[in-house]
């Protein structure tokens, strides 16, 4: 992830995409996502499995970056189950999920489910 990477990685998206929250809004809603996140945490709201797969879906459908928020997302839900929920980290399939193919069909395929608030498929995903 921290190899050959665009001049622009890590900087917030500046424009209008076909997904994501309008992007003046990306500092807001990630703010609320971390309340989010500290609430279910400390109050125990969902299975931590289930916390971490939330936090996947919401940061991804935020949409943070031009490109990259899968890998981004995936990379910080894994620190988040080791560092904060001491669970091991997700599996994501078992396949390339940046090239077409099965596993990548199925993951975008759990997101939009999620997308309808139906997190089955995504948790079922996550640790495939």
């Amino acid at each position: 992830m921290f190899g050959n990477v665009w001049k622009w990685a890590g900087e917030l998206r500046r424009t209008e995409k076909n997904l994501g929250v309008p992007f003046y809004q990306i500092s807001i809603e990630v703010k609320k996502l971390c309340d989010d996140v500290t609430y279910w945490i400390a109050n125990k709201t969902f299975p931590d499995d289930e916390i971490a797969a939330r936090f996947h879906h919401r940061l991804v459908f935020i949409h943070l970056f031009p490109n990259g928020n899968g890998r981004h997302a995936r990379l910080i839900v894994d620190i988040l189950l080791e560092n904060v929920l001491t669970q091991p980290p997700f599996t994501w399939g078992t396949g390339n999920l940046a090239a077409a193919g099965l596993d990548r069909k199925k993951y975008i395929e759990s997101l939009v489910a999620a997308d309808r608030e139906d997190y089955g498929l995504l948790m079922d995903f996550v640790r495939s």
